[in-house]
């Protein structure tokens, strides 16, 4: 009996020592947005299809959307698989919205040089909120806290003290407190620490992961979530939006011309769509599409760009408000609204002002462009007769008779007749086209 039962153990010990395991590696440096949840959700998906031991995700993140923060957490919570969260590489951290993924993970583990914590709600721009609302949100995520790391087996009080009191950890302070169970250099000394360890899931039960020799297969961005990370850039959206207006700007002051509507439609709904995922004022909106009105009315008006400085700054301030997150990242730049907004000014005031001009010029085409056209009495006019204007020989009638051969100036066209009056001195002085 000690024979078979010393058979079974090393049995089982070659092959905890001996198999090779496969870890679902997937590496988040970003803000938590719509985007990063999306791909977490495929990659645990994915993982679980495959029937993989474990999802790796590498995170370094300085925070994000609490909505989609929620969403990732419910999948890494609802997972199948163990998610084991690393916050590397040294240097990086995984700060507010962050702190929560890393909470929620079956296993928690930090590179050496890394942070952690600061997961206070904050308001637009960093601010703090106040009143009743600070309260409730505030008691909203401690709560979220403190129901995710009981059930990780995790130091309650020192986690919820992140959110309350936004206290920050380094790794080996939150390793010495229990707010994560590894600090790793690398991902191979991470599976050589987790391998043999019982791991305990959210449902209560436990697994054990053998990864000492895990093979590890990286999921890289398809283009699907390529294309959405990059309309999701506040500095590219606003972009998308304001050449947006300016196409459409255009296509209004010269109808007819197509590519500009066309353009203009393309980028708006490509803005709408990236502004749609991300937490915006629609007050800034109005602010960007009113700048617009004052290029306008600077180029209606002629004020010498008074309302066009008014328009460049309610756009730049539009921009910087578009985004309502305290994260800078999440933000569009000053640098990025200056470098569109004025040349953006510059450009809608001259189309403005050559689309003003083109109105009030007078009309040199089709049957309006007759009046003011010099032409020669072909008969005598008394009062009607024929004159040549413009290449073509028309009836006309005049208020004063005019002989044959004399010369007579366009004043109305009536159908196909013309009235004129005899060309004198004073037409001509006054600039009146003569017969080429």
């Amino acid at each position: 009996m000690r024979i078979r039962t010393f058979l079974a153990t090393l049995t089982i010990i070659t092959f905890a020592t001996f198999s090779r395991a496969d870890v679902l590696k997937i590496v988040i440096n970003d803000t938590i947005q719509a985007a990063t949840a999306e791909r977490i959700a495929r990659a645990i998906d994915q993982a679980a299809a495959r029937k993989d031991d474990a999802v790796l995700i590498e995170l370094s993140t300085p925070g994000g959307v609490m909505s989609d923060m929620r969403e990732i957490m419910e999948k890494i919570l609802a997972s199948p698989v163990p998610v084991i969260i690393y916050v590397t590489p040294s240097g990086s951290r995984a700060a507010s919205a962050g702190f929560f993924i890393l909470e929620s993970a079956d296993i928690a583990a930090m590179a050496p040089g890394t942070n952690t914590g600061a997961a206070h709600p904050v308001g637009p721009f960093g601010g703090d909120i106040q009143g009743t609302m600070k309260e409730k949100v505030e008691n909203d995520a401690a709560a979220l806290m403190r129901s995710v790391v009981a059930k990780r087996g995790r130091n309650v009080e020192i986690a919820e003290s992140a959110v309350r009191q936004s206290k920050s950890f380094t790794d080996n302070e939150a390793l010495s407190q229990k707010l994560i169970d590894y600090v790793a250099p690398n991902d191979e000394d991470l599976f050589r620490q987790i391998s043999g360890h019982p791991v305990k899931r959210f449902d209560g039960t436990f697994t054990t992961l053998y990864l000492a020799r895990a093979k590890e297969v990286t999921i890289e961005e398809t283009v699907k979530e390529k294309i959405l990370t990059f309309l999701m850039d506040p500095d590219i959206a606003f972009i998308l939006l304001a050449i947006g207006a300016l196409a459409l700007y255009t296509e209004f002051n010269h109808p007819g011309a197509v590519w500009p509507g066309t353009v203009g439609i393309v980028f708006i709904l490509l803005a709408v769509f990236a502004l749609h995922l991300l937490p915006i004022r629609f007050a800034a909106v109005v602010l960007i599409f009113a700048s617009f009105v004052l290029f306008a009315l600077d180029a209606k008006f002629g004020t010498h760009g008074v309302l066009a400085i008014g328009g460049i700054a309610t756009l730049v301030i539009g921009a910087l408000l578009l985004v309502d997150t305290p994260i800078p990242e999440m933000r569009v730049h000053l640098g990025t609204a200056l470098a569109v907004s004025i040349p953006l000014g510059g450009i809608t005031v001259f189309l403005m002002s050559v689309a003003l001009k083109a109105r009030h010029n007078k009309v040199v085409t089709g049957v309006e462009g007759l009046i003011g056209e010099i032409g020669v009495a072909q008969t005598a006019l008394s009062p009607a007769g024929k004159v040549f204007v413009h290449g073509e020989i028309w009836d006309a009638i005049t208020s004063q008779d005019v002989l044959a051969g004399e010369k007579v100036v366009v004043e109305q066209v009536a159908g196909f007749q013309l009235r004129v009056k005899p060309v004198t001195a004073a037409t001509r002085i006054n600039g009146e086209k003569t017969m080429a």
